[in-house]
């Protein structure tokens, strides 16, 4: 990815729920309103097939008792998210929003809302899997005696998939919905995918790609070797970092995000941390961009506050690409790149993170900030092709030079 495609997302701030400290943005673009949102309790019990059941079940109840058939869905905004300095991780607090049949505003989306929830309720007692692509097309239908359609474009049933999420408390995975896949992995493991045995030491060039659906009844780990993971951003540095076998050397499992990490490889960081018991490790660009991947991954995104507890890991720590790095690496001045009004506003907002409050992460951005430059972890590569598997990653390795 080149820097002019780069883009530091606008997303919201949430609030910190410890009253002593200040409300601090998440990528905002405003200041949230005052009081924290109590955290909404985790989990509901029940298989997935129950909890929509129970939910469709609720809907007939109320039209049998002559009353307005409603659904209550957790709100996804600004104002009902917080962040846990205790736990670490962004929560979604427990505010609702009623979407109601006999209500102009919110009928279709309540149709909508008992489509998708049907569907997903026939794919889990079918046993099959299914792309939210395709849901979108097996919910998508003509409503009889109009030129109504149920869904007009996909852009309308992802946001219902994630209300469903919420509603029941269940990951889409666990409805037996899957993304493309993103990211691939390699490195001292042996697991098994969906019955069969991979051992990712003999994967070559391409490694395993990582799945969509990674929960422990699809994918189970057996022999490990491994003493770290590491997570990079980029696929060209893992394909170095492969073809060096960096991860044989240094007994890692070795994987990438190919940009923000999707939901399989931050769910699958998650398993392998509390599982396996390594830690875990991020390389990324140093820039802000490469900073808010890193906070994903460590504190979990606004968008999916609801499963940070599932994907969240707290203890991550920041590998690189470091603002100190171009001194202690001794990197020559043509590899770095100029930050923009962009980089400068979004760097100026992640210094107001809570979880980026501590000295160590102040001086970090403030130095990429004085500075006034950026730098991609190919930049690395100025110094030799190998010197990111041979020389820059162990020495700080070795030297324990990382933040979290």
């Amino acid at each position: 990815m080149t820097a002019a495609k780069r883009k530091t997302p606008r997303a919201p701030k949430p609030r910190t729920r410890d009253s002593d400290t200040p409300a601090r943005r998440a990528a905002a673009r405003s200041t949230p309103p005052s009081g924290a949102a109590r955290p909404r309790s985790r989990r509901k019990p029940g298989s997935v097939v129950t909890k929509l059941s129970d939910m469709g079940n609720r809907a007939v109840r109320q039209i049998q008792g002559g009353k307005n058939p409603t659904v209550q869905i957790p709100t996804r905004t600004l104002s009902n998210v917080t962040f846990d300095p205790k736990r670490s991780i962004i929560e979604l607090g427990d505010q609702t929003q009623s979407r109601a049949l006999f209500n102009v505003g919110q009928a279709r989306k309540f149709m909508q809302t008992m489509l998708v929830a049907s569907a997903c309720k026939d794919l889990v007692e079918s046993g099959k899997t299914t792309s939210i692509r395709d849901l979108y097309y097996i919910t998508k239908h003509t409503i009889q005696g109009t030129k109504q359609n149920t869904f007009d474009e996909q852009e309308e049933s992802d946001p219902i998939i994630e209300d469903l999420e919420v509603t029941i408390d269940s990951l889409r995975e666990e409805m037996h919905l899957f993304a493309s896949n993103r990211g691939a992995m390699v490195g001292d493991l042996t697991l098994v995918d969906t019955g069969d045995t991979i051992d990712l030491r003999r994967l070559g060039s391409g490694g395993w790609s990582v799945p969509s659906i990674v929960e422990a009844n699809v994918i189970q780990f057996k022999r490990c070797d491994a003493k770290m993971i590491l997570l990079v951003e980029k696929d060209a540095v893992w394909r170095r970092l492969n073809e060096d076998k960096f991860w044989k050397k240094h007994k890692v499992i070795l994987l990438h995000g190919n940009g923000m990490a999707p939901r399989g490889v931050r769910r699958l960081c998650h398993r392998m941390v509390h599982e396996l018991k390594l830690p875990l490790y991020v390389l990324v660009d140093n820039d802000p961009w490469g900073f808010y991947i890193y906070s994903v991954v460590k504190q979990g995104s606004i968008n999916l506050a609801y499963e940070s507890l599932r994907m969240a890991v707290p203890q991550a720590r920041f590998i690189g690409l470091s603002s100190f790095d171009v001194e202690k690496y001794d990197l020559p001045s043509n590899v770095s790149i100029q930050l923009d009004e962009t980089d400068h506003r979004r760097a100026k907002q992640m210094l107001a993170y809570p979880w980026f409050e501590r000295k160590p992460w102040q001086r970090e951005m403030k130095k990429m900030l004085s500075q006034g430059v950026k730098l991609e972890i190919e930049a690395l590569s100025s110094k030799g092709i190998t010197f990111v598997s041979e020389e820059y990653l162990p020495r700080k390795l070795r030297d324990r030079d990382f933040l979290t």
